[in-house]
C-alpha cells in the first residue's frame, strides 16, 4: 500500500533541502552524541550518519562554542540538514539560526517569556527556518502536571497544542511537532490526539527507549503503529547506542512497512519446517548481507522459500524468488518456474537475476 493513501494530511515543511510532511517520504533522523565543541569528532560522526542513509541530523547547542562548530559544519561538505537543539537560552537559538542551522528545536516552555519566544520566531521567519516543538514527559509544565496528576497522554498533547499556539500567536506556522515519552502507549496516544488537532508534520519516536535490542523493539512498536495509522512524517529511533544504529534501525522499520525509498529490495522468506531439505537459514542470511549491494531498476519483492509448498504458490506475488527442493532450488519469476539451480549456486544466480531487473 502507498503510505500516502492512508496518510494524515499535513503542511509540507522544508528542512534545508529535505521536505517533511505533505507527500514527502518519511525521513530518518539521528542526533550526534559527541561534544558539540569538538568539530572534528562531530564532523566525523555526521559523515558516518550520512553514510548509512541519515536524512536529517541534530546536534545539541549548549553554548557559543557549539554555535561556532555548527557554523563550521555548515561550511563543510556535510550535505544533510542540521538541526540545532536548544533547551534554555533563546539567544543560542537566534545565534544558531544566524550560523546556518536548517531547523531549530525548542520547547517554548523552557525558553522563557513571550518576548523571548517572539524573538526566536522572528529570527526563524526571517531566515525561513522551521521550528521543531519538542514535548516530552520529563519537561512537562508544572501547571499541566498539577492539572492531570501525571505526564499522561492528555497532558503531553495539551502541552503540544499550547506550545503551537505560543508560536502561532506571533504569526509563525513553520512548525514540526514531536511528542515523546519512554512509555509506548503514552507516546502513541498523545501523538494521536495532537494529530487530530492540527495539520503540522509530526516527528515520531519513543524517547529513552533503551539499548539496541530493547529500544529497537519499543520503537518498532510505537513508530510502526503510528505509521500504520497514517501518522508520522519523520522519525528517530532513540537508542543508548552508536547513533549510526539509530539510522539503520529507523530505515529497517520503514523497510518492514514497505516505506523506505532508499532500499529497493524487499525480502520474504519462510520460517522453515520439517519439509525443508536445504540449508535455508544460512542461505537467507547470506542473501540478506548482500541486499544493500543490489541495484534493480525498480522496487522488487524477493522470495526465498524452503519447499514447493511455500514456493511459487504462496510467494506468487514476488517478482523473483527461489524455492528449495531436495538439495536444489527452483528459480521463479512472477510465479512461473524458470529453471533448477544447485544449492551452492542458488544465491549467486538469484543476485545475478535481480540485477537484471
Amino acid at each position: 500500500m502507498d503510505y500516502n493513501e492512508i496518510r494524515r494530511k499535513t503542511k509540507k515543511i522544508s528542512v534545508g533541502d529535505v521536505a517533511v510532511g505533505g507527500d514527502a517520504p518519511v525521513s530518518v533522523q539521528s542526533m550526534t552524541n559527541t561534544a558539540s565543541s569538538d568539530f572534528d569528532a562531530t564532523y566525523a560522526q555526521m559523515k558516518a550518519l550520512c553514510g548509512v542513509g541519515c536524512d536529517i541530523v541534530r546536534m545539541t547547542v549548549p553554548d557559543e562554542n557549539a554555535v561556532r562548530t555548527l557554523a563550521r559544519l555548515k561550511e563543510s561538505d556535510i550535505d544533510i540538514p542540521i538541526v540545532a537543539d536548544i533547551h534554555f537560552d533563546y539567544k543560542l537559538a537566534i545565534a544558531s539560526a544566524d550560523a546556518g542551522a536548517d531547523k531549530i528545536r525548542i520547547n517554548p516552555g523552557n525558553i522563557g517569556d513571550d518576548s523571548r519566544i517572539k524573538a526566536v520566531a522572528d529570527k526563524c521567519r526571517q531566515k525561513n527556518i522551521p521550528i521543531r516543538l519538542g514535548i516530552n514527559s520529563g519537561s512537562l509544565d508544572k501547571r499541566l502536571l498539577a492539572k492531570h496528576g501525571a505526564p499522561t497522554a492528555e497532558a503531553l498533547a495539551e502541552s503540544a497544542i499550547d506550545n503551537i499556539r505560543a508560536l502561532e500567536k506571533f504569526d509563525f506556522d513553520n512548525i514540526i511537532v514531536a511528542i515523546k515519552s519512554s512509555d509506548v502507549f503514552r507516546m502513541t496516544n498523545a501523538t494521536r490526539i495532537v494529530a487530530g488537532m492540527c495539520d503540522y508534520p509530526i516527528h515520531v519516536g519513543v524517547t529513552e527507549a533503551g539499548t539496541d535490542r530493547t529500544g529497537t523493539l519499543k520503537s518498532a512498536v510505537g513508530i510502526g503503529s503510528l505509521l500504520m495509522s497514517g501518522i508520522g512524517d519523520t522519525l528517530r529511533v532513540s537508542l543508548t547506542a552508536d547513533p549510526v544504529l539509530e539510522v539503520i534501525r529507523g530505515r529497517e522499520i520503514l523497510h518492514a512497512l514497505g516505506m523506505d525509498a532508499k532500499r529497493k529490495v524487499y525480502l520474504v522468506s519462510c520460517p522453515t519446517c520439517g519439509r525443508t531439505k536445504v540449508d535455508l537459514i544460512r542461505l537467507v542470511n547470506d542473501f540478506e548481507k548482500r541486499m544493500d549491494m543490489l541495484a534493480p531498476s525498480r522496487p522488487i519483492k524477493v522470495a526465498i522459500m524452503g519447499c514447493a509448498v511455500n514456493g511459487p504458490g504462496e510467494a506468487s506475488d514476488a517478482d523473483i524468488g527461489i524455492a528449495g527442493g531436495n538439495g536444489e532450488f527452483l528459480l521463479f519469476k512472477e510465479g512461473k518456474t524458470v529453471c533448477k539451480l544447485a544449492e551452492n549456486s542458488a544465491i549467486d544466480r538469484l543476485v545475478e537475476e535481480i540485477n537484471k531487473l
